[in-house]
């Protein structure tokens, strides 16, 4: 917030109220008054005064606290102790409260960032406003949204800005009570291997030193800051289609979810109908766990029967036996490569369907 606004607010009001007025910021230094010669001078208060959430007085002199909650930013003071000075107090407070957040809102950086993601400002205006901020826009930057799982004793929100201090080049921007957005600067060409490192380190960091259970979604790298809302949107899909498919995986890419991404976005009739063709024969119900399990091994090696059987400590023929009442039970020869296919597929639609989608 410019000093000299609050100065230019202030000054104005020196004619219509006849006392001094003055504000005082966290540092205890009077930055803006009616009387010019009190400017840059320390104030008699102490730091617990602005711990203050109503107006009090002290010295001769009615301060009224204003800006962000918890702690107040700044502290109003009007000379008198009198009921005029309260009123006065009041009334200049939340003026300059409005104007201050109006000018946040215009000149903030972060919050043009998330009105960006949050596709809350017109696209042909993100350019000009990206001019009108010296905002760099010839680079690039992708988006992580850390998704808390725990309520924490501490703010994960101010952990994650901790741990990403250059407000020049990222930008921590709070989503809702559980989610954080981090829009990173990144070079060009940057590993995706790297952006999965960056993810682990922050939920490392919140899990080891915090006890906050976090998972994080990675969006694609973008060039310009027009795309950046694509990039979020793609954290959040893959937010939610891990928390479906793989949601014992912290870290989940979106160019990493392949075929459930797909799957995600089907209608729920369409699944069922699907899985209705397939299991023409019988339903994947009559299927029991044993074999489940021996199913999803075989899918994890690779269809190499030998390599399957021996992972799972039984005799070749025993895993052969378990393939061919598979084959009999739903018409699919799991070690024929196109009938795997399809059997991969329907498993992922019946979890897909399990986790009760509302989409149709």
């Amino acid at each position: 917030m410019s000093n000299r606004m609050f100065q230019s607010v202030i000054h104005q009001t020196k004619e219509a109220i006849e006392r001094t007025v003055g504000i005082v910021d966290e540092n205890l230094s009077v930055i803006a008054c009616s009387d010019l010669g009190r400017v840059g001078e320390v104030s008699p208060l102490d730091g617990e005064a602005f711990t203050a959430t109503e107006l009090f007085v002290q010295d001769g002199y009615t301060y009224m606290p204003f800006g962000a909650r918890p702690h107040c930013e700044y502290l109003l003071f009007v000379e008198g102790e009198d009921e005029p000075a309260a009123r006065y107090a009041a009334l200049l407070a939340i003026s300059l409260s409005s104007i201050k957040q109006f000018h946040d809102e215009k000149f903030d950086r972060g919050n043009f960032v998330k009105n960006v993601i949050l596709d809350n400002i017109l696209p042909g205006d993100i350019y000009l406003k990206a001019r009108e901020l010296r905002f760099n826009n010839d680079v690039s930057r992708v988006v992580l949204l850390i998704r808390v799982l725990s309520r924490p004793e501490i703010s994960a929100f101010d952990v994650v800005q901790n741990l990403f201090p250059d407000k020049a080049k990222d930008f921590v921007i709070n989503i809702n009570e559980s989610d954080i957005a981090l829009v990173k600067e990144v070079r060009p060409g940057t590993d995706p291997k790297d952006l999965e490192k960056l993810a682990r380190s922050i939920v490392d960091t919140l899990g080891s030193e915090f006890y906050t259970q976090a998972i994080v979604g990675i969006g694609t790298t973008v060039e310009g800051i027009k795309d950046l809302a694509g990039s979020f949107k793609e954290a959040q899909v893959a937010l939610e289609v891990g928390k479906v498919f793989d949601n014992e995986r912290p870290i989940i890419r979106y160019d990493h979810l392949g075929v459930a991404r797909l799957i995600y976005q089907l209608p729920t009739t369409l699944c069922e109908m699907f899985l209705r063709e397939v299991f023409k024969r019988g339903s994947i119900e009559s299927l029991d766990q044993e074999t489940l399990f021996t199913i999803q091994k075989f899918f994890e090696n690779n269809l190499n029967v030998s390599e399957t059987s021996r992972k799972l400590f039984v005799h070749r023929n025993t895993l052969v036996y378990r393939l061919e009442k598979i084959k009999r039970l739903t018409g699919l020869d799991l070690r024929e490569f196109d009938d795997a296919i399809v059997f991969k597929v329907a498993l992922m639609v019946k979890k897909y369907l399990s986790a009760n989608p509302t989409k149709y």
